[in-house]
């Protein structure tokens, strides 16, 4: 529609666009980010949302005009978010790299998961449970809070470690609380068992294998980029999805 619009000013390019335009709801965005996270360097994103305000949208649908204003007298203005970067071994020597705007996970596909959790190579838990999350700053807000997960800013250059659901009891212990880590800094996870079934999960996307040796987490070196002509302010996004317009005295 908008490039009916204005045909002269705007060239559509599904391939190597040098911006994204994601009308719909934070999922559909995070579609959108996996859909383009190889040319995440070279893309802006726009989130237009169709309902109430995301974290991820800063218009609303009845303000595509303004959005196009924008867009035609643009100066390359842009806001950048830390994205986590995962890389999964897996038995017969493959490696596959990944990126996630919210989130990673893993978790056993029946019965308890069982993994070995090193930091920087050096082993620091034995877990059991439901599984594991890896969240950006910005994914902070999402499953990793519903699993009582921080809310971290995405100023910081970071990954949030969270336990869904973990077995604490005088025979198995962790820590039991979100682990942050730096920029510098890796988490791997490895499965205890041979042929240990385990779904992992980028975002949106789902992987069944009991091929994995493990999955590492850590910061991207790649940032995704947001245009800013209007940009909503971090903990506004937080107030505004959580707690709302209610003012205690």
């Amino acid at each position: 529609m908008l490039l009916n619009k204005h045909p002269q000013e705007f060239i559509f390019d599904d391939q190597h666009p040098e911006v994204v335009i994601s009308v719909g709801g934070d999922g559909t965005l995070l579609a959108a980010f996996q859909k383009y996270k190889n040319e995440v360097e070279q893309v802006r994103f726009i989130g237009v949302h169709t309902g109430h305000l995301g974290f991820y949208a800063d218009w609303q649908e009845f303000e595509l005009d303004q959005l196009v204003t924008s867009l035609l007298n643009s100066q390359g203005q842009m806001v950048q978010y830390p994205l986590l970067a995962t890389q999964t071994h897996y038995h017969d020597g493959q490696e596959v790299t990944n990126l996630a705007l919210n989130e990673a996970s893993i978790k056993q596909v029946t019965g308890t998961l069982a993994v070995d959790v090193y930091l920087d190579g050096e082993i620091f838990e034995r877990f059991r449970g439901d599984g594991l999350t890896a969240a950006t700053p910005t994914g902070s807000t999402a499953y990793n809070k519903a699993i009582g997960g921080a809310v971290l800013h995405p100023s910081l250059a970071s990954i949030q470690l969270a336990e869904i659901a973990s077995i604490n009891n005088r025979v198995f212990r962790t820590l039991g609380s979100p682990l942050v880590v730096g920029p510098d800094e890796t988490i791997r996870i490895v499965p205890l068992k041979e042929q240990q079934s385990v779904i992992i999960t980028h975002d949106l996307l789902n992987e069944t294998s009991n091929q994995v040796d493990w999955i590492e987490f850590k910061v991207a070196k790649e940032r995704i980029s947001f245009v800013s002509y209007r940009h909503t302010p971090f903990w506004h996004r937080v107030r505004n999805s959580f707690i709302g317009d209610e003012v205690v005295d």
